[in-house]
């Protein structure tokens, strides 16, 4: 079955949606977002924070539009899952936390494979990529 170029662009700005709020809320929390890692124990907060919100907001539009789809998918994979496993470690938390942490913990790792079906497929007919893979054709 051929991809259903609508259906696909609406899957990737869907997925991406997550990353361009949460990145933009990172970068324009600065200092929320580096004390909430700090909390963590993690070293350097505000450079992690400025990476992180980078990362997220600029893959998730590389998303929107497919741009280097695989690699943008790949990053956003990998930085979810380490992400996932430091900040909604619900094994880790009391009782009262644990079901909405654990809740947030598998969100993610659907996301996770969502992101790893456009790594896998690449961003579809309606992208960037395919735009340049037909002109260098």
């Amino acid at each position: 079955m051929k991809p259903i170029a609508p259906v696909v662009v609406a899957g990737r700005v869907l997925l991406a949606l997550i990353f361009i709020v949460s990145g933009f809320g990172k970068l324009s929390g600065l200092q929320g977002t580096a004390g909430y890692i700090a909390s963590a124990g993690l070293p350097a907060p505000t450079l992690l924070a400025v990476g992180a919100g980078l990362l997220e907001l600029v893959g998730g539009l590389a998303l929107v539009v497919g741009f280097q789809a695989r690699w943008s998918a790949l990053a956003l994979a990998a930085f979810t899952v380490v992400a996932t496993l430091l900040f909604h470690n619900y094994w880790a938390m009391p009782a009262d936390q644990q079901f909405v942490q654990q809740l947030m913990f598998m969100k993610n790792l659907a996301i996770v494979g969502g992101l790893l079906f456009v790594f896998s497929l690449g961003a579809g007919p309606a992208s960037v990529d395919a735009r340049r893979e037909a002109m260098a054709a």
